[in-house]
């Protein structure tokens, strides 16, 4: 009667998993010094920008800044700060309801051809450069329709900018949400637009306000499209939507620091930091929004 004896390890194959457990030790200590490294370069590029523009132009900050409107390349910057804020409210306006609509019926259903296009697209459109935009918005609303330049083509064509990343975060935020959820609403009897806008949607809405708030972002700081469909104006908006040109912060900040003038550079980092905190006061309301949104949900 034969009795089996426990495998021993060998003396090399002892040697062979302690090589294996070194050179294991050593490429994650490798890839870690390389993601600090990089992560290092990184913050301290983002820090030297934003103490740049708080540097200079936290001088050039003034009760006439807000007050008045920019003369030539001097002035106030009331023209540009009026009109970011209304084009960036336009674009959201008319992207917003598209977006989330658009990433609800491409997440619900994903294996249709015609989903399976949008997404497509979306993609496409993600990558497609910012000027492309522009000089669509020139070519079809600016010069074809005859609006000229004005606040409904800069706001149109940041719309067509920021809608596909409204619809993927929100096909995202849809797909995270737990399938048990959905099964429990259907057995208690609700309908498949109940479930979806009622349960599904608002169980992940915090996720997709996070998207919209990516894409109110970006077209905050866009400057390519609205040249070429919103130009420029030293006046304030008077709420004319066609045939009327628009200031905006990032015109200032990409015109006004090319010219020999100390008072075009000092608009111009008050715009850049301007924009920055606008951007920053924005995401610290969201992400205390999202808290409360998220502490009432689990409640």
């Amino acid at each position: 009667m034969s009795t089996s004896t426990p495998a021993i390890a060998m003396p090399q194959e002892r040697r062979t998993d302690a090589a294996l457990y070194r050179r294991r030790r050593l490429v994650n200590l490798l890839g870690w010094t390389l993601f600090g490294l990089f992560f290092a370069l990184l913050a301290f590029a983002l820090l030297d920008i934003v103490g740049t523009v708080l540097e200079r132009g936290w001088p050039a900050l003034s009760l006439e800044l807000f007050t008045q409107s920019t003369n030539g390349v001097s002035g106030g910057l009331l023209n540009a700060i009026t009109g970011t804020f209304a084009l960036t409210a336009g674009s959201l306006i008319l992207a917003a309801p598209v977006g989330v609509f658009a990433g609800i019926y491409v997440s619900e259903y994903r294996s249709s051809p015609f989903a399976r296009l949008i997404r497509y697209l979306s993609d496409v459109m993600v990558g497609v450069p910012s000027i492309v935009f522009g000089l669509f918005g020139y070519i079809t609303m600016v010069t074809w329709l005859g609006w000229q330049f004005s606040m409904l083509a800069g706001c149109i064509t940041l719309a067509l900018m920021i809608i596909p990343y409204i619809l993927r975060t929100t096909e995202l935020a849809l797909h995270g949400v737990a399938p048990e959820l959905r099964e429990a609403a259907y057995a208690l009897g609700a309908g498949h637009a109940t479930v979806v806008m009622k349960v599904i949607l608002r169980s992940c809405f915090s996720r997709v306000l996070t998207g919209i708030l990516l894409a109110m972002a970006i077209s905050m700081g866009e400057t390519a499209p609205l040249i070429y469909t919103v130009n420029w104006s030293n006046y304030v908006w008077d709420g004319h939507m066609t045939r009327e040109p628009v200031g905006y912060l990032t015109y200032v900040i990409w015109s006004f620091i090319n010219e020999p003038f100390d008072s075009a550079h000092a608009l111009a980092y008050a715009a850049a930091l301007l924009i920055t905190v606008f951007v920053l006061v924005i995401t610290m309301f969201a992400r205390l929004s999202l808290s409360k949104l998220s502490s009432n949900q689990a409640h």
